[in-house]
């Protein structure tokens, strides 16, 4: 267990069907109609959050912290891509998970996204602080 009573090898999932405002052309019509890197982040990093929801305690959150990313496939719109993400360690207030997105056929990607637990009251009122001075 981790100090927030994180079982290793916590799991959690998420999904998503590619649609247009997903792939590359949509911000850039000379790119290809394609499902984008950061677009598989952002699915990758709300496997990991699910993981961690249960555990948060009151007032608090899990944000992202650091991303480590392939992306080795493409996937075109109306395809269902999966991500999942595994608890692989943790380093002090830092949770590092193993993650990976497939769609119906192949991985299309792989890599490890780390979390923290934050509370946003709590970091809004440092905020204040911060920039009352």
């Amino acid at each position: 267990m981790t100090k927030k009573g994180l079982p290793p090898g916590l799991r959690g999932q998420a999904q998503i069907v590619v649609r247009h405002e997903h792939t590359l052309n949509h911000h850039n019509s000379a790119l290809p109609a394609i499902f984008s890197t950061p677009h598989m982040i952002g699915l990758m990093e709300v496997a990991a959050a699910e993981a961690m929801k249960p555990y948060c305690g009151p007032g608090e959150i899990s944000v992202g912290t650091a991303i480590n990313i392939e992306h080795r496939a493409p996937t075109i719109p109306g395809q269902q891509v999966t991500a999942e993400a595994e608890l692989e360690s943790e380093n002090g207030r830092f949770y590092v998970f193993r993650v990976r997105a497939h769609n119906e056929t192949e991985e299309i990607g792989r890599g490890t996204v780390t979390r923290a637990f934050v509370n946003p009251a709590e970091v809004a009122k440092r905020h204040a602080v911060k920039t009352s001075h």
